[in-house]
């Protein structure tokens, strides 16, 4: 089922038909709270009012002029510009501000947007895609965290070069999104198995935890598998740490009880709220990730 959702992200006939369809637009929903940027602002403060932050991410990649890179650059201005009472963050795809077209203008743009949110007392945290782009994103994040500390880059569990990845950010100080990885990659660069990837997911937080004690790394847990969770947690208190010093991020409209109890737990939450129109493959990878997703989207052909 896995592998069937991945391929249908990546079909350029299911991708222009499937929006149109009235039952993938009610799916959809699940995961976001509307196509426009007031509706994902009025999530955030539903959020907020919950003692959950947000992270905001306008749907979108693979850009084909610079021009609609620049005008993508503008949409999230915008959204730091409106949401700065809402000490939210950002969470942008390189390709999306033009890096198949011209490396040097998406790294200017990337740099653009990291002092727009610093200006806003914000984040900016640079999105991982599929394994063609794991170099090239890597570089552009070190290029843009040299001149802007308030950036983070997001790293998937899936690739076994991953932990080669974090060994070498861990000396600058870096901020890391882990993500289990939600696109389709061969068994020679990922790890296929769900036991395979929890585990490599472990130890890189165990990689990882020491610095995040000494507060050299902000390390954000990107899943909404409490059980890895808990594990990682373990790992905090073997080492005397404090559980507001671990954060979480989940996806909007999933498994909110737990988003919820996680903070009362002490956790630092975040939500990520996506929105915009380009969200056919986007959605087909969170289906990917979770069995029960997939049960949802099915249950919107009924009547």
């Amino acid at each position: 089922m896995r592998r069937l959702m991945l391929w249908s992200a990546q079909n350029k006939w299911l991708a222009a038909h499937v929006p149109r369809w009235a039952f993938a637009r009610r799916a959809v929903r699940r995961f976001m709270p509307g196509e426009d940027l007031d509706s994902a602002l009025r999530a955030a403060v539903e959020f907020k009012a919950m003692g959950i932050g947000a992270v905001f991410t306008l749907l979108g990649e693979n850009v084909t002029d610079l021009d609609q890179a620049s005008t993508e650059v503008d949409q999230y201005e915008r959204v730091l510009a409106e949401s700065a009472d809402l000490h939210a963050e950002i969470s942008v795809k390189p390709t999306h501000l033009g890096l198949d077209v011209d490396p040097e203008a998406a790294n200017a743009n990337m740099l653009r947007l990291a002092k727009a949110a610093a200006k806003a007392k914000s984040f900016l945290w640079i999105d991982m895609e599929g394994s063609a782009y794991t170099e090239s994103t890597i570089g552009l994040y070190n290029r843009v965290h040299a001149h802007h500390p308030n950036t983070g880059i997001c790293l998937q569990a899936y690739l076994h070069r991953t932990a080669a990845d974090v060994a070498s950010l861990l000396p600058h100080k870096p901020a890391i999104r882990l993500v289990k990885g939600a696109y389709s990659e061969p068994p020679e660069i990922a790890f296929q198995a769900k036991r395979d990837i929890d585990a490599n997911y472990l130890a890189l937080c165990a990689l990882a935890m020491p610095a995040v004690k000494r507060h050299d790394v902000r390390l954000v847990l990107a899943t909404h598998d409490v059980d890895v969770i808990d594990r990682v947690w373990r790992f905090g208190a073997a080492l005397g740490m404090d559980r507001t010093e671990i954060e979480i991020n989940m996806l909007y409209g999933i498994r909110t009880d737990e988003q919820l109890r996680l903070k009362r737990d002490g956790y630092v939450v975040k939500g990520l709220i996506a929105y915009g129109d380009a969200w056919y493959a986007w959605y087909l990878r969170r289906l990917a990730e979770r069995p029960a997703n997939v049960i949802f989207a099915l249950r919107q052909l009924l009547p």
